[in-house]
């Protein structure tokens, strides 16, 4: 077949840009290492139960938001039941329930943080600058700016956001002391709710997008029923029902540019051609599919963004004891720092009680994960097995002490995995996850470019929006789609 574009990678960045080409009637080769769509937004199942690969939350469907117009745009309807309140956050002894709706979110935040002024104003700046990026980034393909022009652009085209810009300059640290709000207590919960999406703590990250990673709980968040895997899988059979094509178990091992396109051949030997080319790996993955100058450029692309983080994931089946009204969500502040991973929090979601596709009735299944550097996973193998088997004794006794119903439950199954084994399953170099930490030493537009490295050659997924989580990468693909369309199919 000759299509007219291939897309490497079924994570969501490649599974929103195939299902919009695939809407418009162009012919969509999409190529998948895995034995299955989804990427870091998919599921597995094990001895009778569904666990999830990596994402566990789900927002995006509000107005202006990038789920909600890929549905619009393509007709899919994600299967999703919502939550509220969305999350507990559980910090020094302290149950912090994090509300969707603003007023009573406010109030929350006052009764553990104090400075009802102080905290009001600033939690209603970082809920109208997260509206603001939504839209922005709903009417503007080209953001956030990859050129000073694209910025202009911006200023001229939306001049009542215009002011909001100076955010991109100023850390989410630096909004706090602008509102008074220097207790520590506070400090450190906003950094670990960063962390979740943004990858990165107040004082690095630009309150412009530091707002939205802050307020992901004020929108509607949603749960998959049977996994995150049906997501995927609902974007990839709308593919297939447009007369795409979506081929797994064939990672892409080389781009070569020839006349007209690229040719992409998959590990089995296979080859394709196509005019245009949309890559939904990560940036470091780039450089082994490419030669020449390409191969070069993306290596220093790499070598500048070689600072991302991995996590380690447990997969826990336990029995029922939980009280009727917790949260699916649960993030864990830890007393003491986690070994190896350094990481000062642990979260924690459940499946719903109920969704017997996941687990049999009187039983569910917790995805619990926490950041890690990928360095000493992959150092010293001889102590691999002591390394995780220390990490995640460390995490079942933050469990133990911290989450509500854990003590009294019968663990039944229990697996982890390091960024070894992220490496391993989704393909993801050094075994980085959750994209790029945010800096403010990175400039606005200063993010691995969608396109330029080869003409007809594009890129999306979590190394080319700054965090975000799903949303972010579904916004990826839809700004994808949208520059191929105008430069390649008007």
């Amino acid at each position: 077949m000759n299509p007219d574009i291939i897309i490497i990678g079924g994570g969501m960045g490649g599974l929103t840009a195939g299902a919009l080409f695939a809407s418009d009637r162009k012919s969509v080769l999409l190529l998948e290492a895995s034995h299955v769509v989804g990427g870091c937004s998919s599921s597995y199942s094990r001895k009778g139960h569904v666990y999830e690969s990596g994402a566990t939350t789900l927002i995006g469907f509000d107005a202006h938001q990038p789920l909600a117009r890929l549905e619009s745009m393509t007709g899919v309807r994600i299967p999703r039941e919502r939550l509220d309140p969305s999350m507990t956050v559980h910090l020094a002894g302290r149950r912090i329930i994090r509300h969707e709706k603003r007023k009573p979110w406010i109030a929350e935040a006052v009764r553990h943080f104090g400075q009802a002024q102080e905290q009001e104003r600033f939690w209603n700046a970082a809920l109208d600058t997260a509206d603001a990026v939504w839209e922005l980034s709903e009417r503007n393909p080209y953001f956030p700016p990859s050129t000073f022009r694209d910025a202009l652009s911006l200023l001229r085209n939306h001049p009542a956001h215009a002011l909001r810009l100076r955010y991109a300059f100023q850390s989410v640290a630096d909004v706090m002391r602008d509102h008074g709000l220097t207790d520590p207590l506070f400090r450190r919960f906003v950094d670990e709710q960063l962390l979740i999406s943004a990858q990165s703590t107040a004082d690095q990250v630009p309150f412009l997008f530091g707002a939205p990673a802050l307020c992901y709980t004020n929108t509607g968040n949603f749960v998959v029923p049977g996994g995150m895997i049906r997501m995927a899988e609902t974007l990839s059979e709308h593919i297939e029902s447009m007369q795409g094509i979506v081929k797994t178990k064939h990672r892409a091992v080389s781009v070569e540019q020839i006349e007209g396109g690229f040719r992409v051949t998959a590990a089995n030997g296979t080859s394709f051609e196509a005019p245009v080319v949309v890559s939904n790996i990560p940036v470091w993955n780039m450089p082994d599919l490419l030669t020449g100058d390409a191969k070069r450029r993306y290596e220093a692309l790499s070598k500048r963004y070689d600072d991302a983080w991995g996590a380690v994931t447990m997969g826990l089946v336990t029995d029922d004891p939980y009280a009727a009204d917790l949260t699916l969500h649960h993030q864990i502040h830890v007393a003491e720092a986690l070994p190896v991973t350094g990481s000062a929090s642990v979260f924690v979601s459940f499946s719903p009680r109920g969704d017997l596709t996941r687990a049999p009735e009187g039983r569910r299944v917790l995805a619990v994960s926490t950041h890690t550097p990928t360095a000493p996973w992959f150092e010293d193998p001889t102590r691999y097995e002591d390394r995780k088997s220390e990490v995640a004794d460390a995490i079942l006794q933050s469990l133990t002490s911290s989450l509500p119903g854990f003590a009294d439950a019968t663990l039944l199954q229990s697996q982890s995995a390091t960024p070894v084994s992220w490496e391993q399953w989704v393909y993801r170099k050094y075994g980085r996850v959750g994209g790029l930490p945010q800096s403010m030493g990175r400039m606005l537009w200063d993010w691995p470019p969608m396109t330029g490295i080869l003409p007809g050659l594009y890129h999306c997924g979590d190394t080319t929006y700054p965090g975000q989580g799903i949303p972010g990468v579904a916004l990826s693909g839809i700004h994808v789609y949208l520059r191929v369309k105008r430069t390649h199919f008007q």
